[in-house]
């Protein structure tokens, strides 16, 4: 059963301590990703999951095992890396077979594994060709292939998809995500770009400089951010954040802000007077006359399916996502409302959500 467990682990770079405590569970089978900035320390913990890096505190267990100690070659892991790590002098046949060579497996094994790999990932007409010869997309599946012939339990991907410009990326996370419903493995995907996250992702952690913000799927993480940071972190529109203080109206609890009032779904946690800040996301905030918010309207950027309206509000920008085909003068004031069970509020101090 190939789980993946992280114990309280560590990583320290001599007295520089860069990560601590981190502990979630992979089930068997899962695709999970981790999600964040450079420097989060979510390469790093993919990098000591294979072995190539030390743990310094803590338990890493694979299916059960404590793998502290193992070498990556016993760990039943294969990886897949940014950069594809291909041997420019060999063609694509024996790129994908040399680790099957190297662990001295009977030729007739080898071939069949890198033809099945091959068909698989479409690269049958490729194997007499050298990686100079393929495009990006292509490099990256024979990438992929050399993973799958090892026939490891855990594949580990390394933010395969940065090298490729934004179409194949898309049509790559596709194929990425049906190879691994397609071979049932436990698979744990590196990346920053929350797009990739949210389409591929069973689970996702999103990581802030080597700690855990949240794990959960990509609607709880978008639906029901756990702080202030995954907020902004997740959603292909940035959330609009105003900060307010607490108040009744008309017996329930709203926020008052600068830009407007703004009625939210009643807590035990909000009290009169308590300082908080709202997350608004463009998706849900809507235009209409008598709404409570008010900003000025800037300019309007069409994507084809729907617009973006940026506005100037008391606090800064601010964003809305509005039909295509809606037109708003520069300057003039536009209002807008926001159902209260799509406010998300966030405790001023500790960022944290309420």
């Amino acid at each position: 059963m190939a789980t993946v467990e992280y114990q309280r682990i560590g990583k320290s770079f001599g007295a520089v301590t860069i990560m601590r405590d981190i502990s979630f569970r992979i089930e068997d089978h899962e695709f999970v990703v981790l999600l964040g900035p450079s420097g989060c320390g979510k390469t790093t913990l993919l990098r000591m999951t294979a072995g190539l890096e030390a743990v310094s505190q803590g338990d890493l267990m694979i299916g059960g095992k404590r793998v502290n100690d193992v070498h990556p070659r016993d760990r039943s892991i294969a990886m897949v890396f940014q950069n594809y790590a291909l041997y420019p002098t060999m063609k694509v046949y024996d790129n994908i077979a040399f680790s099957l060579e190297v662990a001295k497996v009977p030729p007739a094994e080898i071939k069949s594994r890198v033809e099945w790999a091959a068909a698989t990932l479409n690269l049958t007409p490729y194997l007499g060709r050298y990686p100079k010869e393929l495009s990006g997309g292509q490099r990256q599946r024979v990438a992929m292939g050399r993973a799958m012939v090892r026939e490891a339990e855990v594949f580990l991907f390394d933010e395969p998809l940065s090298n490729l410009d934004a179409k194949l990326r898309a049509h790559m996370r596709t194929e990425i995500r049906q190879l691994h419903n397609r071979l049932k493995t436990t698979t744990i995907y590196v990346t920053h770009d929350q797009i990739e996250a949210m389409t591929m992702a069973d689970k996702i952690v999103v990581m802030r400089a080597g700690k855990i913000e949240q794990i959960g799927s990509p609607d709880d993480v978008y639906d029901r951010p756990a702080s202030k940071y995954v907020a902004d972190f997740i959603g292909s529109s940035s959330i609009n954040f105003l900060p307010g203080t607490v108040v009744v109206d008309n017996g329930g609890p709203a926020v008052d802000t600068t830009t407007g009032r703004v009625s939210v779904e009643p807590s035990p946690a909000l009290k009169p007077g308590h300082k908080v800040v709202l997350g608004l996301r463009p998706t849900d905030v809507v235009v209409d006359a008598g709404g409570p918010l008010a900003a000025k309207a800037i300019l309007t950027e069409r994507l084809g399916h729907d617009a973006q309206l940026f506005c100037e509000g008391p606090e800064g920008s601010f964003v809305a996502v509005v039909d295509k085909a809606a037109r708003f003068s520069e300057g003039a004031e536009v209002r807008f409302a926001i159902p209260p069970s799509k406010v998300h509020v966030f405790d001023a101090e500790t960022e944290i959500r309420i």
